[in-house]
């Protein structure tokens, strides 16, 4: 017969949500008293039903399951009460700073960690932010991601990241993922303009702020880049330089690019240009995708001077299909990207491009959503962002020439 571990049953009444039953593994009497140690609601709130020993098989070939390690180990190695090592873990102010500093770094050293999933039923609070986007291998995405997370672990905020590409299927999919491991809130980069519609009775469950995105008059809290103004700046500062054949490159059936060309167009139509595009029929903007555009572009003939692209990786790729036909960047063609990811600014590359302020966007969105979910905050914000022209080495003044 196989070896069997000793676990704890649990089971409390609460009147809003009924008999609540935790089985936690080794950790069980621990478990037991973290929670009634816990700053609970008003006086007979909760009622202790009862407590049981069950007996649970370890696993197979009478091998032990790994044993946790719990409070009351630490309290035996650092030779005090159990209820002291829980005040210490607490910051409880009933304990001295040395005994407190010498009972968390024993914790430290010996490998405990919270369970969280007891400490959330009980505090109805998780600390999670889940976080979605299309897909985290785009450098604008990951850039975003990155800001997001250290803005949300400064207010004690934990970020649980998932990639919603390549559909709105696996979009769906990944919301529902997060409402069932209890997330406090969502932030989301949405997938397309359906997105909203798509996921609308899932965000309704949970505090939710969309990112990168103008839903425009959607009733929902986002934070999004003037987009529009960001071509129009672009495309201005071209025609500054003396450019009067601008083409735009990678357009997409999105709410962004909808607005990009819209920037652009708005720009044309005051400058007296024609408005040119060379569309992309890919899911999303990237590299490679750029490059394989960019090629088909150059396999015609070049009766434009400058290249607005509609996003830094599709400028990207410009660049190499560019050095691959042997056409000069920017002696032959100026190209201008948009977003400002980091690879941008490299020696080689030097793109001049339209700055999206990610660390803003990304802080702003969170700060919005920790007031929907400590403040409890109802309503929807509209938050746009200005662009910013960096200017770098690929655009050619041809006044100077």
């Amino acid at each position: 017969m196989p070896n069997a571990e000793d676990f704890d049953y649990f089971s409390f009444f609460c009147p809003k949500m009924g008999k609540i039953q935790i089985v936690i593994d080794i950790a069980g009497k621990i478990g037991y008293s973290l929670l009634d140690n816990l700053n609970w609601p008003e006086s007979g709130r909760f009622q202790k039903i009862k407590r049981k020993r069950l007996r649970f098989p370890t696993g197979r070939k009478g091998r032990k399951a790994m044993k946790s390690v719990t409070l009351k180990d630490v309290a035996k190695a650092a030779g005090v009460s159990y209820a002291t090592v829980s005040r210490a873990l607490s910051g409880s102010h009933q304990i001295g700073s040395d005994t407190r500093e010498r009972i968390i770094k024993l914790c430290d050293e010996m490998g405990y960690t919270t369970n969280y999933v007891a400490r959330s039923m009980v505090m109805k609070k998780t600390d999670l932010i889940g976080l979605v986007v299309p897909s985290v291998d785009n450098q604008f995405m990951s850039e975003m991601a990155y800001h997001a997370e250290m803005s949300a672990r400064t207010h004690g905020y934990n970020i649980m990241l998932c990639n919603s590409g390549p559909d709105l299927k696996q979009e769906k999919t990944v919301v529902k993922l997060l409402l069932s491991r209890q997330v406090d809130g969502i932030l989301i980069v949405p997938q397309s303009p359906k997105t909203y519609e798509n996921i609308r009775a899932y965000t309704d469950q949970v505090p939710t702020v969309f990112l990168s995105e103008n839903l425009r008059d959607q009733p929902q809290s986002y934070v999004a880049v003037d987009n529009s103004r960001g071509t129009y700046i672009g495309t201005k500062y071209l025609y500054e330089l003396g450019h009067r054949d601008i083409l735009y490159f990678g357009r997409r059936h999105t709410t962004t690019h909808q607005f990009r060309a819209e920037g652009y167009i708005r720009a044309c139509q005051e400058l007296g240009l024609t408005p040119r595009f060379f569309n992309s029929e890919f899911t999303r903007s990237s590299i490679t995708g750029g490059y394989q555009l960019a090629k088909e572009l150059f396999a015609k003939p070049i009766d434009y001077t400058a290249i607005f692209a509609s996003t830094d990786s599709n400028a990207l790729g410009v660049l190499k299909a560019a050095d691959d036909a042997h056409i000069n960047i920017p002696g032959q063609l100026s190209l201008i990207g948009f977003d400002n990811i980091s690879s941008t600014a490299l020696p080689r590359i030097e793109l001049t491009t339209m700055e999206q302020p990610k660390r803003d966007m990304a802080v702003q969105a969170v700060d919005m959503l920790r007031d929907k979910i400590e403040n409890g905050t109802q309503g929807y914000v509209h938050q746009i962002l200005l662009p910013t022209l960096i200017k770098r080495s690929t655009c050619r003044d041809l006044y100077a020439s």
